[in-house]
């Protein structure tokens, strides 16, 4: 079910204060070191990138649907706890794969922790499967 009063909306300079504080509680498992300096960057760089579900002014999901030029990522899918189970998350991520759609993308992968299981759920039910050919490699940068 989509509560009527979501508004699914763009990232602005403004909201990162906002951001980060939504991330701590409703990010799960979050390993990441995240700060202003980054997502200011995301914003800059990109400004539809990052997409912020809103109930009555305030912040209930986030999704940053990243666009290379080659291929369509999407991270940091979060959804406030007070409002999971309403089709937030849903809404994002179907946000998200119009925006690929405009640039002429035909596949999106999602970056999901794997001890997250709630997010295993919400993704497995926005059509997405876990890929098992391949693995990705990092390193960090340190």
């Amino acid at each position: 079910m989509n509560p009527p009063d979501v508004r699914i909306r763009h990232g602005a300079l403004d909201d990162v204060p906002a951001v980060l504080r939504f991330w701590l509680d409703a990010a799960e498992n979050t390993d990441r070191h995240d700060d202003a300096g980054k997502v200011v960057a995301l914003i800059e760089r990109d400004p539809e990138a990052l997409l912020i579900a809103e109930i009555d002014g305030r912040i209930a999901g986030t999704l940053i649907a990243g666009w290379d030029g080659w291929r369509a990522h999407l991270y940091r899918l979060a959804v406030d706890p007070a409002h999971r189970r309403m089709g937030i998350g849903s809404r994002l991520i179907r946000a998200a794969e119009e925006r690929f759609r405009k640039f002429g993308a035909f596949r999106a992968d999602a970056m999901v922790l794997h001890d997250n299981a709630l997010a295993h759920h919400a993704w497995t039910a926005a059509g997405y499967a876990m890929q098992t050919d391949c693995a990705r490699w990092v390193r960090r940068l340190t």
